[in-house]
């Protein structure tokens, strides 16, 4: 109760400069009155006793989710996800686990490389047995996983279970600070490209971007790919940063615009660039967000780079990560909209919770027109529009289960035995998922009992209950037993089908690079056949058509 009437009093303190509106203060002194009031009748006459934490917390979420999605309240007991959400690190071993629903035992699934786990010479499909003595062999995955964190330079003992050999490990492990991977792979590619894969900006990672640049520059790189897809953001000085390298000194990349004069912020270049000629593509999607768009849209109205993929999140919005609260508590505040160079703001306009999400797009009819440096038409509305638009590969809906709902873990266990059986394999560059290895995968799956739900038996489905309903099915009856017939699914012949055998011989084989080469790995092999990838290497490739996306269209 203290801590409420606590921010009551933080509220109405607030200058008026700030408010501006003696109505709006006389509004919410009066709103927190009869806040105030309700949890006093409840406390006194409810029923059941309150508990003051979760009622007082619920409201003060139920408050936050009413504005924008970035807004969020961290009260002490949540100090660990606040940290890991605003640095990418905690402590503990450095392994992503899941649970083996064939076995109902939680394993081991990615070592990240160089972390404690990995060190330890812990392998895909290592069963946990125990943690410090204790048996966690019934245990859920989210109780083994807090088990295997703690701070850093503690140490626990683990026993695992291998089942290439059959014999149980004892290791002792030091728990480390975990860094989750943000730049999981780069390298020289043919033709002389250079591909950095970029996957967070966490605070001071622009420094590894700017040593992988210059790396790949050394050892001949004459055009670049800059991989942003699925890159949530982060911190934004990292993007200035990174712009700064590519971009002449004296260049206007952000501004910020907030209620309050201290939200308002202006960011240019302020160093010599490290190259401002090598042709760039920045590959983008739906998943790039806030710092990716910062970069990808500062260098589209600069006409430094063609932006390459689908349209980017829409995240326009800037927070203040680290408003303290009393009792240790944290608040992380949007505070300002920021604009790139063109004057534009990329957030979606219908950005509250409150007004049903803030994913959609609105149509260009209804967004206002901004320019490049070049004179190119650019639109605000929501996110960042490629200057090349080339849909991401698919996965079909029997691959989607075999990865995210199989509870037969087949592939996970198939993993396991390759790796028993294939001490070594090929290169990323060079590694093929043979045929005969993929027959051999697809006979465990028919095995396994593995199903999944197919959307054209749905759509049948759904299509008979329309008809019944509006009277048609009695004259279409014929049509419709027919039809089932020929749908009649049989699940060797589905996995034989090209596009599936396709798909699946690739998921496995980006499993399989993990397994022996960790995330660089499999980044590196997935090139081979990412539409986008290709795309933006064709483009560079093609001088000409590079320099005439990035012109004016007559």
């Amino acid at each position: 109760m203290k801590k409420l009437i606590f921010f009551a009093m933080m509220l109405l303190s607030l200058p008026v400069a700030a408010q501006n509106n003696k109505d709006h203060n006389l509004d919410v002194a009066k709103s927190l009155d009869v806040f105030n009031a309700i949890y006093k009748n409840l406390d006194y006459m409810y029923v059941d006793t309150l508990n003051a934490t979760d009622v007082v917390g619920t409201a003060i979420n139920s408050m936050l989710e009413s504005l924008d999605p970035y807004t969020s309240y961290y009260p002490e007991d949540k100090a660990a996800e606040y940290k890991e959400m605003m640095t990418g690190k905690y402590a503990g071993v450095g392994a992503v686990i899941s649970y083996n629903f064939k076995i109902k035992r939680v394993v081991i699934n990615e070592p990240y490389e160089g972390m404690p786990a990995a060190e330890a010479g812990l392998r895909k499909g290592d069963i946990i047995l125990s943690i410090d003595g204790e048996d966690m062999t019934k245990q859920t995955n989210q109780y083994v996983s807090d088990h295997l964190r703690g701070d850093a330079g503690t140490t626990l003992v683990l026993k695992v279970l291998r089942p290439a050999t059959g014999k149980k490990l004892t290791m002792k492990i030091t728990r480390k600070a975990i860094q989750m991977p943000y730049l999981p792979y780069y390298g020289l590619q043919p033709d002389g490209i250079g591909y950095i894969n970029y996957a967070q900006f966490f605070d001071g990672t622009s420094k590894d971007f700017r040593r992988a640049f210059l790396d790949l520059r050394q050892k001949g790189a004459k055009k670049l790919v800059i991989d942003l897809r699925n890159n949530g953001g982060g911190n934004v000085q990292d993007a200035i940063s990174i712009l700064n390298m590519f971009l002449p000194k004296g260049k206007t990349l952000l501004t910020m615009k907030g209620k309050i004069k201290n939200a308002n912020r202006t960011y240019t270049t302020t160093v010599e660039p490290v190259d401002t000629v090598m042709p760039i593509v920045v590959l983008v999607n739906g998943q790039t967000a806030s710092a990716s768009e910062i970069t990808s849209g500062a260098l589209q109205d600069y006409d430094r780079a063609v932006i390459l993929g689908t349209r980017t999140y829409g995240k326009g919005l800037v927070q203040v990560p680290n408003v303290p609260l009393p009792y240790n508590g944290k608040l992380k505040l949007t505070t300002a909209k920021y604009y790139i160079p063109s004057g534009r703001c990329i957030q979606a306009v219908n950005y509250r919770h409150s007004k049903g999400g803030y994913t959609e797009h609105v149509p260009d009819s209804l967004t206002s027109l901004f320019h490049t440096a070049a004179g190119r038409e650019v639109r605000d509305g929501g996110g960042i529009k490629p200057d090349v638009e080339v849909k991401g590969d698919s996965l079909p809906n029997i691959a989607l289960y075999l990865d995210r709902v199989d509870t037969t873990s087949v592939l996970l266990n198939y993993e396991v035995d390759y790796l028993k059986t294939h001490p070594t394999v090929a290169r990323p560059s060079e590694f093929e998922f043979s045929d005969a290895d993929y027959e051999v995968l697809k006979q465990q799956i028919v095995e396994s009992g593995f199903t999944y739900d197919r959307l054209s038996d749905k759509y049948l489905k759904d299509l008979e209950r329309m008809a019944q309903f509006e009277g048609y099915y009695d004259d279409s009856k014929t049509e419709f037993e027919a039809l089932k017939k020929k749908l009649t699914h049989n699940l060797a012949k589905e996995l034989d089908w090209p596009y599936n055998k396709e798909k699946i011989k690739q998921m496995v084989a980006l499993d399989i690079m993990s397994m022996y080469y960790y995330q660089k790995g499999a980044i590196e092999h997935s090139l081979r056949y990412d539409p986008q990838y290709k795309e933006a290497v064709r483009l560079l490739n093609n001088p000409e058509e590079y320099e005439g996306v990035l012109k004016v269209k007559k």
